[in-house]
């Protein structure tokens, strides 16, 4: 009897799986026209692409909103003004990070792994909206991903980076990389903390099965004034900021 269930869970998993990576695709695919004929549409006056990303945003919502197994609940969103621009720094748990993200709502440029741009439909998209593009382990790439950054900060762009470089296995935290910090001294831009919890659980790192989970949460903490931390270098803002971080993901449930 044990072990009837076991299969029929691990059945329902790979359903439940299959079901999540076709709907995202395929709604993608459905929905990928409109962001192509807004982009062509509003190209000349919508500088920031601000339309775009608001219709990205509503896009990850539908596709959160029909998978059943996930819950997500977003706190702090408030500490968000839309007149300011940000250096947004979050943990990264899992590959859905980026969709529960987007439930934020607000304006920002992505800096994200090249690789992503190039899947059809989402990664087209991401180009469409002007987010960064990053080689991981290419010097080169790194610095033009700062200088495009700087860019879109000028441009009245709020930019979100991953600090960590890559997903935690488990969701512990993992040391951060300086860069989001150098960028946030270079451009004199408050750091908007943003936590992400239990994603981890929903798609684990290198894996593509779906599992159940009700508790994930999007914390956004108190934003951190470019006058509290100008006198700190990019290595101790980092650790800064990391222990903010890490004491949002200690607290419990």
């Amino acid at each position: 009897m044990r072990n009837f269930k076991v299969w029929t869970g691990s059945l329902l998993q790979v359903i439940a799986s299959c079901y999540f990576w076709f709907s995202l695709f395929l709604i993608s695919g459905l929905l990928f026209p409109i962001p192509f004929f807004l982009w062509i549409s509003t190209v000349l006056f919508d500088r920031r692409r601000s339309i775009l990303h608001q219709f990205t945003c509503w896009w990850a919502d539908i596709i959160l909103g029909i998978n059943p197994y996930w819950k997500i609940q977003v706190n702090g969103r408030y500490n968000i003004d839309p007149s300011q621009v940000y250096v947004m720094v979050s943990n990264h748990q899992s590959g859905l990070d980026i969709l529960v993200l987007f439930k934020l709502h607000r304006h920002f440029k992505w800096v994200a792994k090249k690789s992503l741009f190039a899947i059809p439909f989402i990664g087209w998209n991401m180009g469409l909206n002007g987010y960064i593009s990053i080689e991981r382990g290419r010097g080169r790439s790194k610095l033009q991903m700062i200088d495009k950054a700087v860019s879109a900060i000028r441009d009245g762009n709020s930019v979100i980076l991953f600090p960590e470089g890559t997903r935690s296995p488990d969701g512990n935290l993992q040391p951060y990389k300086t860069g989001a910090f150098r960028l946030a001294l270079e451009t004199r831009s408050p750091i908007l903390p943003v936590v992400l919890k239990e994603t981890y659980r929903a798609i684990k790192k290198g894996g593509l099965m779906v599992h159940k989970c009700d508790r994930i949460k999007l914390v956004v903490l108190d934003p951190i004034p470019y006058d509290s931390f100008k006198h700190m270098d990019a290595k101790e803002l980092s650790l800064f900021v990391f222990n903010k971080t890490r004491r949002e993901l200690e607290k419990q449930p």
